[in-house]
């Protein structure tokens, strides 16, 4: 076997040994690789009680109430499907109905999620005080940031000049 040969062996099988790898790897991966499932996911591939896993959606107008102890009920939607979810604790201060939510959890017997954890999740229009008054000094700021309800922005629109005096 010339040089080359060998050579060309080794890049070859290397290759195989990384392709194999990736497949493994891959493969044990499969089922934690999507971030969460929606109710329309867990509508079409019901999953079975108790296997924890993350649900996104939209808490449902209406469906919000709190029991004794910390404990809430809510619907998380998705337009298409809903799912009930059970939680006892303290909300997130961004946590309000018509608002995206994921929740860390599994399903009971009944179909009920059982969060133990749950996070809001703050919509695209979301931007720090730093970054909004960099925008605006670099004369890129667009006036629908400031305009769309619940951006952290919005508030800060009318503390621009007082942020400016305190930085010259």
């Amino acid at each position: 076997m010339t040089r080359k040969q060998r050579r060309l062996t080794m890049i070859g099988g290397a290759g195989v040994v990384l392709v194999i790898a990736a497949a493994l790897v891959l493969n044990a991966l499969r089922d934690s690789i999507v971030f969460f499932s929606t109710p329309q996911m867990v509508a079409e591939h019901p999953v079975p009680p108790g296997k924890r896993f993350r649900l996104g959606g939209v808490v449902e107008t209406g469906s919000l109430q709190r029991g004794d102890k910390l404990a809430v009920s809510f619907v998380v939607a998705d337009g298409s499907a809903k799912v009930p979810v059970s939680y006892q604790g303290i909300l997130p201060d961004l946590f309000r109905e018509g608002q995206g939510v994921v929740a860390e959890g599994a399903l009971d017997a009944a179909g009920v999620f059982k969060a133990d954890t749950v996070l809001a999740k703050h919509d695209e229009t979301y931007m720090p005080r730093e970054v909004a008054d960099s925008l605006k000094k670099q004369g890129h700021w667009k006036d629908d940031y400031a305009k769309k309800p619940g951006s952290g922005s919005s508030a800060n629109a009318n503390a621009e000049p007082a942020a400016q005096g305190a930085t010259q």
